[in-house]
């Protein structure tokens, strides 16, 4: 059975769903100011292992990832553009779904964006307002009154009482509470609005994702994930919004499951834009191999649990590369035969127990491991298949393993095919002397020859 921790009761929990055979999945998605750095690429990793394993195991999946484009940062960065903030969220959302399919993810059911749920945000706002949770402050902003919700930290597991003013939010006026906080910014000179019955406005952060993940997927969700930075307060607030709509006297919750993706550190500090010590993961991309660079990254982040913090390095995406690559030889060298997923299989069996042991990858890629020696001692294509199988359920190894060995050499600059007949040429004629040099000029440039019976010759990238 399927298991998962689940932050809301801090341990692991049996998974059970709302409607048999049905998950519904929100998680939060990116805020489209800017390319989406490695650290966030952890998460979506994360989650797109979750919706792959989840449908593996014969679950029909509603995944849901938004898209924030309207806020602060946003608004900010299209004024330092002097650019329409439409282009600039158009531009970078275009971005985000190009290196989302990079990292092979696997597009969700949908991608709602903010912008288009201002109506529904405004309905829940309305909500709260008439419940006497919200309120309109002299400024023109609408506050959640978060003592007016009982249950307000027991997500994060943090009291009122204990969260002091200005340690956590800048004391203002308007509220009436320092702990209160906006769903809607009243207009100000040279930002975004739209009408309302509370004057002109534009949303605050939180209330997007309750919008959304209503019109999406309903007032009750299977599982709602996201990095372990929105745990508080987004997160925490999201539920107060939400649960603050239903009726008084509901035993509904928002969310069954809280899942939270650990972080991606550098030198063992959080990787963050705000710290600015971050990479994007186009930049990554772009300084690996064309070919073998997006399953690099995305094993790197998921060989790891997601519950643990990793350690970012290029030694350590080195070292991903090489696991990855010895995967796809031993696939190249036993071509995998069309098998059909048998969970009954010893491999496959003790496979699906570390995952249904809270997304257990570490064990998981253990079995692959094992399943990869099994497949170099037998050249067994049936075991081939196996291990192509399983690595399927999470997103690896369907690549041509003989293109994915080979990588992607500049053939513009060096005709590596070319290279390897003269130099299959210049043996047989003999002429050891430039067949040596083929190969040490091919080396250089990263190319490894491995010749086989019959005077074979076959290259891959070092």
């Amino acid at each position: 059975m399927q298991t998962i921790y689940n932050t809301l009761g801090r341990q692991k929990q049996a998974f059970t769903t709302i409607e048999p055979g049905l998950v519904r999945m929100y998680v939060c998605g990116p805020t489209v100011y800017d390319y989406f750095h490695i650290g966030n690429a952890r998460t979506f990793a994360a989650f797109d292992m979750v919706y792959r394993w989840l449908t593996a195991t014969g679950y029909t999946v509603n995944f849901v990832r938004n898209i924030t484009d309207i806020d602060d940062k946003i608004i900010e960065r299209a004024n330092a553009n002097n650019e329409p903030m439409e282009a600039l969220t158009a531009r970078m959302t275009d971005a985000y779904f190009e290196d989302a399919a990079r990292l092979k993810l696997l597009r969700p059911t949908n991608s709602p964006r903010a912008t288009h749920h201002i109506d529904g945000m405004l309905a829940i706002i309305k909500q709260l307002e008439d419940k006497g949770m919200a309120y309109r402050a002299s400024n023109g902003d609408v506050y959640y009154a978060v003592r007016e919700f009982e249950g307000y930290g027991k997500l994060s597991g943090k009291n009122p009482d204990d969260l002091r003013a200005g340690e956590r939010v800048a004391v203002e006026s308007a509220k009436r509470d320092p702990l209160d906080f906006v769903l809607w910014k009243a207009a100000k000179p040279n930002e975004p609005q739209w009408p309302s019955i509370f004057g002109g406005g534009r949303p605050g952060w939180h209330i997007e994702c309750s919008a959304m993940c209503r019109a999406e997927l309903g007032d009750q969700i299977d599982i709602h994930g996201g990095g372990l930075d929105l745990q508080f307060p987004h997160h925490e607030n999201e539920i107060a919004q939400t649960e603050g709509t239903f009726e008084k006297g509901s035993a509904g919750q928002f969310a069954k499951f809280w899942m939270h993706a650990a972080f991606l550190n550098i030198d063992h500090e959080k990787m963050s834009k705000s710290l600015g010590n971050f990479f994007t993961l186009r930049e990554v991309l772009n300084k690996l191999d064309a070919v073998q660079g997006g399953e690099t990254v995305r094993y790197f982040l998921l060989r790891g649990h997601y519950r643990s913090e990793i350690n970012y390095s290029w030694d350590m995406l080195e070292d991903a590369r090489q696991s990855l690559l010895g995967f796809y030889i031993a696939l190249k060298e036993t071509p995998a035969a069309e098998v059909k997923l048998d969970w009954a299989n010893a491999y496959a069996q003790k496979f699906r127990v570390a995952m249904e042991d809270d997304f257990d990858t570490p064990a998981a890629f253990a079995v692959l491991h094992e399943l990869r020696r099994e497949v170099n001692r037998t050249r067994s294509g049936e075991t081939a298949g196996l291990l192509r199988a399983l690595g399927a359920t999470l997103g690896f190894f369907q690549d041509s393993p003989a293109a994915f060995v080979q990588g992607a050499a500049n053939t513009a600059q060096l005709d590596v095919d070319a290279l390897v007949s003269e130099r299959n040429a210049a043996k047989q004629r003999q002429d050891f002397t430039r067949a040596d040099a083929i190969r040490k000029q091919l080396d250089a440039a990263g190319i490894v020859l491995e010749d086989k019976p019959g005077g074979l010759t076959e290259w891959r990238r070092k």
